[in-house]
């Protein structure tokens, strides 16, 4: 069984898996991959019934998906409209539950159609399942959204 230290590195947990990584570093893993503009790498890192909550979408439909190809389908243009260039915080927080992290982060780069700069932070909190994520719930600024995006459709 696997868990994070103190230090991060894994120890015993409840995947059963010697050699899975725990899940702060499974999730620092998942969002390099995502800030790479790797989409198709970020949905392998998925459970094939992945459940995926962006809670405050503004697109009711977005707000939660469900397996792998339905979260790689909104995603997979992503890269093609907000063009990420860094993430300026990142803090990975290991849990009571060594199958899950959580993260606070943001990024900045802009959205390419309209040149509007892209500012945002995130609260991401992840669930891992034989080193893959079945739980994928994150929090943003909607209006922050909005205003960067000023009409452009994602």
């Amino acid at each position: 069984m696997q868990q994070a230290s103190l230090d991060g590195t894994a120890t015993p947990s409840s995947t059963g898996l010697a050699d899975t990584p725990a899940a702060p570093q499974l999730l620092k893993r998942a969002l390099d991959t995502f800030l790479a503009k790797d989409i198709k790498g970020w949905a392998q890192l998925c459970n094939e019934n992945v459940v995926v909550e962006f809670p405050f979408s503004p697109d009711e439909a977005s707000r939660k998906l469900i397996g792998r190809a339905a979260i790689y389908e909104y995603l997979k243009d992503y890269p093609s409209v907000i063009d990420l260039q860094r993430a300026p915080t990142m803090t990975i927080r290991a849990t009571d539950d060594p199958d899950m992290a959580i993260a606070e982060w943001s990024v900045s780069g802009r959205v390419i159609s309209n040149g509007n700069p892209y500012e945002m932070s995130y609260a991401t909190f992840v669930t891992f399942k034989d080193g893959l994520i079945v739980s994928y719930r994150e929090y943003w600024n909607p209006m922050a959204f909005m205003a960067a995006m000023n009409g452009t459709m994602f």
